[in-house]
Order: C-alpha cells, then structure tokens, then sequence
C-alpha cells in the first residue's frame, strides 16, 4: 500500500463491513479498487474539505459505496469475474470529475454545460489521463468509457458535437490519443436529441453499475431536503 492515510484506508474496510462483504468478497473487491483508489487524485475526493459530492458525503465515500454495491448486484446476476472487474472499475471512475459542484460560483453560459450534463465527459476524460493502463485495449475502454458516460441515465448526456462544452478540463481532452477521442465522442453521440444524449450503456456493466449508482444515491447520500434541491440548484446550504 503507497503512503495513504490510516484514516481513508479504514474508511474503506469499514464500508466493505457495512455493505456486508465477506473475506472472500473483500479480498476480490480491494484487489480491484486498491489500484485507483491508491491514486492521488482519489485520495484528494476522499477529502471532506473539498470534495463533499451528495449532501455532505465527500466522493470518495460515494465511489466506493457505489463500486461496493455495483459488485454485489454483480454477484447477485452471477456475473464472471471479468465482467464483475470491469464493472466495479466503471463504478470506482464514473464521478471522477474535474471541480467541486456543491456551491460552485462559476457560471456556464448555456444550461447544456452545466455540471449534470456535462461531466460525465469530464470524468472519462480525467480517467484515461490519470489511468491509462486502464485504456490500452480498445474494447475495454470502449466498456468503461460507455458505463462512465451513460450512469446518469435516464438523466441526459452532453453531445460532444462541435460546440464549445466549457469543460473545466479541455486541455486534458486535446492531449488524449485519437482512438480514445473517438470513443468519448461515438459514446456522447448515441440516441442525441439536440445537444443530448438520453441512452443507458450499451455493455452490462455500465447498465449494473448504473443501478447502483441510484441505490446509494438515493438511498444512503441524500438524506436531507437541502441535500436534493443541491441536485437540482448546485446549491447546498447544509454547506
């Protein structure tokens, strides 16, 4: 283990108790996670000074609590262990976004780029810079860049289509190969409405994942009012 806080380790053993993991279970689990969740652009989200994503729960917690849960409704459809991988990988990247959207004072100039629309496209981005290991193999990426873009559902994707997305991380963006370029844009382009994209991930793991990100959402992050109208406002006065 690289020099990361007895605090945030702990913290990720105790959620694999409170999601009722057995030995097997987490040793399968952390095999996975350990990987990204080492790196310090994680470990900064597990950070409650500056990155608190649902109410007051900071997104490190989130990303666990979800990759945690996407790996037991995994087990639960009897997923082999290559799928069940990739889908946990999926759970542990998809909100791995650029900038803190609680209380967040910058102004988009088109409601199309605020934070819900667009960072799916932030958070596939940042993944394949701080990752790439992850992204060598195209058909992997294409599974993990597509259950990244599309956990939102049924909420909308922005469409990469030529139009400024005022992306807090477009140098990142032009510095990525071309054949993951591709991917983000082919990705944003499915089942486009406008300036849109409303599609669940085309592969299981995104869709598993997708799941589990709105049972933890809903069901253990949000628990106050404020809490939902942030959703809604960017606004959080719990904050």
């Amino acid at each position: 283990m690289k020099n990361i806080s007895e605090k945030n380790i702990n913290m990720a053993y105790y959620l694999m108790d409170r999601f009722g993991l057995d030995l097997e279970d987490k040793e399968f689990f952390w095999k996975i996670a350990a990987p990204i969740f080492e790196h310090e652009e994680f470990q900064r989200r597990m950070n409650d000074d500056e990155f608190l994503h649902h109410d007051t729960v900071n997104l490190g917690i989130h990303l666990l609590s979800d990759a945690i849960m996407t790996y037991k409704l995994a087990q639960r459809k009897c997923f082999d262990e290559v799928t069940k991988t990739r889908a946990v990988i999926i759970a542990l990247f998809h909100d791995l976004y650029e900038l803190p959207w609680q209380n967040n004072k910058i102004v988009k100039n088109r409601l199309v780029n605020s934070h819900g629309f667009v960072h799916p496209v932030e958070v596939a981005i940042n993944v394949a810079t701080w990752y790439p290991e992850y992204f060598d193999n195209e058909e992997e990426a294409e599974i993990i860049i597509d259950g990244i873009m599309h956990h939102m559902f049924p909420f909308p994707v922005r469409v990469l289509d030529g139009s400024d997305l005022e992306l807090n991380n477009k140098e990142k963006f032009d510095r990525l190969n071309s054949n993951i370029k591709s991917i983000i844009i082919n990705s944003s382009n499915r089942f486009k409405l406008g300036a849109v994209s409303i599609c669940p991930s085309k592969f299981k793991e995104g869709r598993i994942m997708s799941k589990a990100d709105k049972i933890v959402s809903l069901g253990k992050d949000l628990k106050t009012f404020n809490g939902l109208i942030a959703c809604l406002t960017g606004h959080n006065s719990n904050l």
